[in-house]
């Protein structure tokens, strides 16, 4: 038997309960009581961008293979992931910004924008921004450009821009059950952002009219980005509530930022057919 197996395990050694209650580190003096859970949370939101990522993957694999009950299994988990992200905002929030200026100085230039996770699952669901819509929105910054050249984060990040997105995936999986795709949507640059084609959304509307299956799927995405959208709104909310209009930390825009993201579909041709029922 290896020595990895020797030792019985145990609910703490199987979940490093010990390392794990060790890297919650406030810094401020005191410290302040309210640090505390600002770690927590955010520490709890990237273990679950981490589940995001994982389901991802293995909804893309699915949709390309055309397994739609597995398809729908792990786009409903992940719609409920997305509903305990945004209620983990109500504990949030019950933190007054008197509170959080107690400690917001030590975060120094520490910011949500630099969560290299939450890039990463926002080039899995397909954006392609190198200077868009963030130097748009006057950060003069690309998806990747805040975090370290050369780091395993922003390969990561950079790697999945280049890759074929969740929406990529599902086109095939509705154009394998005969709603036939175009073919030069099919075949595109995929590193670039996907814009909304009617030709894909009559195939769409035949899909969602004709075969009921079909039409879960859709339905379940459609899921998906609205519970994406219900936490982007919620966070810019929380944000706002708690610092106003001040700049973010670590530079970032703050709410200007937020805002300028939000009521961006991620799958923009399935909201367009809404219209056309």
């Amino acid at each position: 038997m290896s020595e990895k197996h020797d030792k019985a395990v145990t609910y703490t050694s199987y979940l490093k309960v010990d390392e794990l209650l060790e890297l919650q580190q406030p810094l401020s003096d005191g410290p302040e009581h309210d640090e505390l859970l600002f770690i927590t949370i955010h520490q709890v939101y990237e273990l679950w961008f981490k589940q995001l990522l994982h389901e991802s993957a293995a909804l893309q694999v699915a949709l390309e293979q055309s397994q739609t009950h597995r398809s729908l299994s792990i786009l409903g988990r992940m719609r409920t992931i997305m509903k305990t992200c945004v209620a983990q905002l109500d504990i949030l929030e019950t933190m007054t910004p008197l509170q959080f200026n107690s400690f917001r100085g030590r975060l120094s230039s520490a910011s949500g924008f630099q969560s290299a996770q939450f890039r990463e699952l926002e080039a899995v669901l397909g954006r392609r921004d190198q200077a868009g819509s963030d130097a748009k929105a006057g950060t003069g910054m690309s998806m990747a450009s805040h975090l370290v050249p050369g780091s395993a984060a922003r390969k990561r990040v950079e790697a999945a821009m280049t890759r074929a997105s969740l929406y990529d995936s599902a086109l095939k999986f509705f154009d394998s059950r005969g709603h036939k795709m175009p073919k030069d949507v099919l075949d595109r640059d995929v590193s670039l952002p996907y814009e909304a084609n009617e030709q894909v959304q009559e195939a769409l509307l035949a899909a969602h009219r004709n075969d009921p299956e079909a039409n879960m799927v859709g339905e379940a995405l459609m899921d998906l980005d609205e519970g994406f959208q219900e936490w982007r709104y919620r966070h810019v909310k929380m944000v706002e509530r708690t610092i106003g209009a001040k700049m973010g930390t670590g530079g970032s825009a703050g709410v200007g930022y937020l805002a300028s993201t939000l009521f961006r579909p991620v799958f923009a041709d399935l909201w367009a057919i809404r219209s056309k029922f």
